[in-house]
């Protein structure tokens, strides 16, 4: 189920589309921040090869890779992946 971010108010439609809010707070959904491929630890933060550069994350944008990511979902960011293994390389016994 589709959750809004930022106030957990459910979202009732199947696709986001590029100027969707949350009926609740009126936050903006269609954002990277708020997308399965959004990755800090990537160069442009987007794990999506072809997506274009955008320079607000946290703003409405026209992203065509867009999918939303729903709660229980979310992808570990490559920082946390490579936290992750380290401390299973250097655990101790």
């Amino acid at each position: 189920m589709k959750k809004c971010p930022k106030c957990q108010a459910p979202i009732d439609t199947d696709k986001i589309s590029f100027k969707d809010e949350c009926f609740s707070c009126k936050t903006d959904l269609h954002v990277c921040i708020y997308c399965t491929f959004f990755d800090e630890g990537k160069s442009n933060q987007c794990r999506e090869p072809q997506a274009d550069y955008v320079k607000e994350r946290d703003r409405a944008n026209y992203c065509e890779y867009f999918i939303f990511k729903e709660a229980g979902s979310a992808k570990p960011s490559g920082k946390e992946e490579a936290e992750k293994l380290f401390s299973q390389l250097f655990k101790k016994s």
